[in-house]
């Protein structure tokens, strides 16, 4: 499974949309658990000063989306549903969101995940529900070494 959750790693940070948009980006994934931590820049910030909405349920997401890919060996998984509560806002620093699989059914997944300032307190955190999708992770950039995607 080790070699399972650093395919999972590297298909994350070989994503261009996080290449894109995080700065010192890192993931860790283990059985039914992913940690995400980044930092935060004004680029991440809505008029009002602080991070956007958009970039909350996006780290949440991901913390719970491969916290659930973690326990499925070969194939992608689809996000559901996703209901993000944002507790306080956030504004230039490292940010750390933790994703952790609550139930897994035949089909169905679900996960929760919250996002932590530094210091310790938290900002945000969602549930999702997910399932496998038809999607093998053999066809994933990232996952197979020679795979271009």
């Amino acid at each position: 499974m080790e070699e399972h959750f650093r395919k999972l790693e590297q298909i994350y940070l070989d994503a261009p949309y996080n290449q894109h948009l995080y700065d010192d980006n890192s993931i860790e994934i283990s059985a039914g658990r992913a940690v995400i931590q980044t930092r935060v820049s004004p680029r991440h910030f809505h008029g009002g000063g602080n991070m956007h909405g958009s970039c909350y349920f996006r780290l949440l997401d991901d913390a719970a989306y491969f916290a659930v890919n973690s326990l499925i060996d070969d194939a992608m998984i689809y996000t559901v549903s996703f209901h993000v509560h944002l507790i306080r806002p956030v504004g230039e620093g490292i940010i750390i969101a933790e994703g952790e699989v609550r139930h897994k059914g035949n089909n169905r997944l679900i996960a929760e995940s919250t996002i932590y300032n530094m210091d310790d307190k938290v900002v945000a955190f969602g549930t999702g529900e997910f399932m496998k999708s038809p999607v093998p992770l053999e066809n994933i950039r990232g996952y197979i070494d020679d795979k271009q995607g």
